[in-house]
């Protein structure tokens, strides 16, 4: 049985960035709640506090508490290890990716420039998530979004 994504944690400093992410995930799925956090000391209280989001978008480059700290607090915590964590960040390089990829993130996904190309791939995110798709892949082809 497949599971339905209908609530994000989005971890991103950036408005413009969460700007574009809310309206191409509306224009994919206007059902999806998503809650943003501004950092990662941020996203982890909220986490206490809400309903355990399906998925989070994490980015790395934040300021308080980066990516890759609260990457490393959610796959340690019993209650949220479990949550899909899909890198979105800016940073593309190879250290990067393996990095996300042994702290337990699922996927890693490079920010489009432009708002078609971001609505493209969550389209096939979401699509591919729902039939049980959202699983970390031990190669680096297949953890690139």
């Amino acid at each position: 049985m497949t599971k339905t994504i209908e609530y994000i944690l989005m971890v991103d400093d950036d408005e413009d960035d969460q700007m574009l992410f809310k309206e191409a995930l509306k224009q994919v799925n206007s059902l999806v709640k998503c809650e943003v956090a501004f950092n990662g000391a941020e996203a982890l209280e909220k986490l206490k506090i809400n309903p355990v989001p399906d998925i989070i978008f994490l980015d790395l480059n934040m300021p308080v508490m980066n990516g890759f700290e609260c990457l490393r607090a959610i796959k340690k915590d019993q209650f949220l290890k479990d949550i899909p964590v899909i890198i979105f960040t800016t940073a593309n390089d190879n250290v990067t990716i393996e990095r996300s990829r042994k702290l337990g993130a699922t996927a890693f996904f490079h920010k489009p420039i432009d708002f078609n190309n971001l609505l493209n791939k969550l389209q096939q995110l979401l699509t591919d998530s729902t039939s049980a798709a959202i699983k970390q892949s031990s190669s680096i082809p297949d953890f690139l979004i």
